[in-house]
């Protein structure tokens, strides 16, 4: 069995508040994916974007902290980023080689940002990437509306290339239960 962690990157009051792409389901599925790993003794570790003073995402700021129905616990650690990969300039990788992680599930927003840069990051550093269905978001661009750009990035760029893209109830068998 692999050493598995649940990475759950940029979901903040301010993203979440804005009405991201099918955001209820995502947030319901991540609450399962997060329940699913603390009670298999799985660590949960959360990315939060700082987007730099008078931004909706500055340090301190309501709109900056995690999302309040997915908070983590006290003793969940919490990585600050200023970069779309959770691993650029971040203690990040150091943290995971010290826990002997080898498996990631991620889960987050955006779609197009921080959620494609951390998973080819990972991959970059040999991790397998497991994206549960219907777990990342975006928003609608001047190019494409939101759900083009998740079904365009989850099941053309990830699946099978950088990424297992798998169903929520499959990704809680095979990686969180037991």
């Amino acid at each position: 069995m692999s050493n598995v962690v649940l990475m759950i990157v940029d979901v903040q009051n301010s993203l979440v508040k804005a009405q991201p792409y099918n955001k209820e389901t995502v947030i319901e599925n991540i609450k399962k994916l997060i329940s699913s790993a603390r009670t298999s003794n799985k660590e949960v570790i959360y990315v939060r974007h700082d987007d730099g003073k008078g931004s909706e995402l500055e340090p301190g700021t309501e709109g900056w902290q995690v999302y309040e129905d997915i908070a983590p616990t006290g003793s969940e650690a919490i990585f600050e980023k200023q970069y779309n990969s959770a691993f650029f300039k971040t203690s990040l990788r150091e943290y995971l080689v010290s826990k002997g992680i080898d498996t990631i599930i991620l889960v987050g927003l955006q779609t197009e940002y921080c959620i494609d840069a951390t998973c080819k990051s990972a991959f970059d550093y040999g991790y397998k990437i497991i994206m549960p269905e219907e777990t990342n978001t975006t928003f609608d661009n001047e190019f494409l509306p939101a759900n083009k750009l998740y079904e365009f990035y989850n099941y053309k760029i990830w699946d099978k290339r950088f990424a297992e893209v798998i169903s929520l109830k499959d990704t809680i068998k095979l990686y969180l239960e037991g």
